[in-house]
């Protein structure tokens, strides 16, 4: 009986006890189920674990998004001809590391070095054994093959291609064309790339290039796929493009031919009387389109020569005092506000002004002359004389008319305003034969254009219109009038007087005569301000400058030309000027060239030699009859400067990189812009003293330079 109890005690205790771990584990399990479903709740609702964005992490996996990269637009002349263009240039790598294969276990990396080396010495100027030792580098994923192996055309890229080896592959980097080299190489700028993350876009940096930036940039476009880990869209998914807007293009008002001879004209005087600058311009002053426009120093594009010397446009960016050019506009004030007689007399030679005595650069004068003759002459006094019977406030109020001291809002970067000086009583004197007032370039076409357009002044135009290629819409740029500081009357009335300074045996401008055609002048000589305060002393430093408009009856032309401090000045610098002037209206009126000056036909389009062989590549260059400079010992032509399509000149040198070693070719005779191809085409330091051509050189003719740092090239 006792035992019978004693196990139902049992056997009630061992229920209880179930029930009570039964209860508790139920209670854990419900926890648990509580927190779980709280826990999925948030996740649900947050899409977040341990601070993780699980969609974030979702798309980085299987969203694969693509840049469509938008190309940048075209600028071109007037006639549609391409100043800059865009292209592409391509860079070589090897990927070494085995664990990189396809899906199917495929290798992707360099399988055969050897082979790789043999293919890669034919078309970069490395050797085999260079290239071999580069691909057995040891804990690298990828290599590459430094400078050589940069810059390498598509048709050198589609010939390594044809040789199918595993694990060389090449990427794009944007680069930009300049075929004329440095023609208004200073008006259509300069884009370079830049890197962007690990990609390179083109990026305006001076003229054209950096005013219109956005609008050549264009947008990128996108494409987004949805993948695996094996690379295959996965179901019910979409592949969503966004197509790029192509950047936009520009015309220019450019003449190519006008402006290469232009080139020509100006290379020529710089070269041989090597001023500190000059800036030249050819303008339609019926419309203020400019035809062709200038200066030195300049740069070339391609090769980056000069280019530290001419960073900047002096043509909107450097400001002058004009000199006596400037009296155009003082004696167009002086008719059109009733204060000119042209029979009324002065006494020339020198004034007083304000405790300022101002003379003629013919110190003794001409003695008591008309004011008829005070602008033919070039008579400081007699426009002095002029501004005193103006006022000083009519004549600021037609300095503003002609818009002195105001941007022409032209569309290029960094135009300054210039400045007008009219604290003192002598400076109000002076600017009336240019000096105490600084102009820039474009600001003196513009109000020297009125003189040649009735009166009427128009803003100067370098964009004629913007083409979108992406809807094949055309934005024109219409000429405009910003003003009208003088009647049409007065005009002819300057135009008669400019005449004269090219007909009159006294005038300033005889040697601008040009037979049989009729060409209106005004000449210039301007002090050069000193940084100490002053002007600068000493027998050339000024400026000289020569305006003139043709046909003086009905002007279709206007040619404006600035030199600043010759510093070899054998001549008058109105004969040096001439040697520009003259020719170059001469092209314009259609009465040919003069003499020592080659017509533009000596011009050729540079063909591309990149991928032949180096027999076939001399073999069509010296047809072309061009000089050739080879560096390396292969037998095909990997590199070429300038490149292809470039317009360069007959006699001018092309420096040809083939594949092997890279080696130095025989300088003798190259000239600086040679060198400097040279040093860009081997990515080698040239140091260069001296001037003139190459002497001596201190790496020996046929010598390897894969190691070395520096050349030093001796010029005379």
């Amino acid at each position: 009986m006792k035992d019978s109890k004693k196990q139902r005690y049992i056997l009630k205790k061992a229920r209880r006890d179930r029930r009570i771990i039964g209860l508790f584990f139920l209670g854990v399990i419900a926890l648990f189920f509580v927190y779980f479903m709280g826990r999925f709740a948030y996740i649900a609702v947050s899409g977040r674990v341990d601070n993780v964005n699980l969609t974030q992490r979702t798309t980085r996996k299987y969203r694969h998004q693509k840049t469509l990269w938008a190309q940048r637009g075209t600028i071109y002349a007037y006639d549609g001809s391409k100043l800059a263009y865009s292209d592409k240039t391509y860079r070589v790598f090897a990927v070494l590391d085995k664990k990189y294969v396809d899906n199917n276990k495929n290798p992707l990396y360099v399988t055969d070095k050897k082979r790789a080396a043999k293919v890669l010495s034919q078309y970069i100027s490395l050797s085999e054994e260079q290239i071999y030792r580069t691909l057995s580098l040891k804990n690298k994923f990828q290599v590459e093959f430094g400078s050589p192996g940069t810059n390498l055309s598509l048709n050198v890229k589609k010939a390594i291609e044809q040789h199918h080896l595993t694990g060389i592959y090449f990427y794009s980097t944007p680069s930009r064309s300049y075929p004329n080299g440095s023609l208004a190489a200073n008006t259509i700028g300069l884009a370079q790339s830049q890197t962007v993350g690990k990609h390179h876009l083109l990026k305006g940096t001076m003229g054209l290039e950096q005013y219109y930036d956005q609008q050549l940039q264009g947008s990128n476009g996108y494409a987004v796929r949805w993948i695996d880990p094996q690379g295959y869209n996965l179901p019910q998914t979409h592949e969503k493009i966004k197509n790029p807007r192509q950047g936009k293009n520009i015309y220019t008002t450019l003449d190519p031919n006008y402006q290469y001879y232009l080139e020509q004209l100006v290379s020529q005087v710089a070269n041989k009387y090597h001023p500190r600058s000059m800036q030249a311009f050819v303008t339609n002053p019926k419309t203020g389109d400019i035809i062709a426009m200038t200066q030195r120093p300049t740069f070339d594009p391609i090769t980056k020569v000069g280019l530290n010397n001419s960073w900047r446009n002096i043509n909107v960016q450097d400001q002058y005092e004009p000199g006596s050019v400037m009296k155009v506009m003082t004696l167009a004030a002086a008719i059109e506000s009733h204060h000119y007689n042209p029979n009324q007399y002065y006494h020339s030679g020198s004034i007083n002004i304000g405790g300022r005595v101002v003379k003629d650069w013919n110190l003794s004068g001409w003695g008591d002359i008309p004011l008829e003759q005070a602008f033919v002459r070039s008579s400081n006094v007699g426009m002095v004389f002029l501004e005193q019977q103006m006022g000083a406030n009519t004549w600021l109020e037609y300095l503003k008319k002609f818009h002195i001291g105001q941007k022409t809002e032209i569309t290029l970067p960094g135009e300054v305003a210039g400045n007008i000086n009219f604290q003192h009583l002598s400076d109000q004197a002076i600017t009336s034969f240019g000096q105490s007032v600084d102009v820039t370039g474009v600001q003196m076409i513009q109000a020297l254009g009125a003189i040649g357009n009735q009166g009427v002044m128009m803003k100067p135009r370098i964009v004629s219109q913007i083409e979108d290629p992406n809807t094949d819409s055309v934005k024109k740029i219409k000429t405009q009038k910003v003003g009208q500081p003088v009647s049409a009357a007065t005009a002819q009335k300057v135009l008669n007087a400019m005449r004269d300074v090219v007909q009159q045996k006294y005038g300033t401008g005889t040697v601008y005569k040009i037979e049989g055609q009729d060409i209106a002048v005004k000449t210039g000589t301007a002090q050069i301000a000193s940084s100490s305060g002053g002007y600068l002393a000493g027998g050339n430093n000024y400026i000289y400058s020569v305006a003139g408009l043709a046909p003086a009856s009905n002007p279709k032309y206007l040619v404006y030309i600035t030199m600043q401090q010759p510093q070899n000045m054998d001549k008058s610098a109105e004969q040096i000027l001439a040697e520009i002037f003259n020719p170059m209206m001469q092209r314009l009126l259609g009465t040919g060239t003069i003499e020592n000056v080659k017509p533009n036909t000596s011009a050729i389009t540079l063909p591309d030699v990149t991928g032949s062989t180096l027999a076939q590549a001399q073999k069509s260059l010296q047809k072309q009859q061009l000089n050739i400079g080879i560096a390396g010992t292969g037998s095909t032509v990997v590199q070429q400067l300038p490149s292809a399509n470039s317009n360069i000149l007959r006699g001018q040198r092309v420096v040809l990189l083939t594949n092997g070693a890279m080696t130095m070719p025989d300088v003798t005779g190259w000239s600086k812009n040679d060198l400097l191809k040279l040093s860009e085409i081997t990515g080698k330091k040239i140091v260069l003293n001296g001037r003139g051509y190459a002497v001596k050189q201190n790496i020996a003719p046929g010598a390897v330079l894969n190691t070395v740092k520096q050349i030093t090239i001796e010029l005379k």
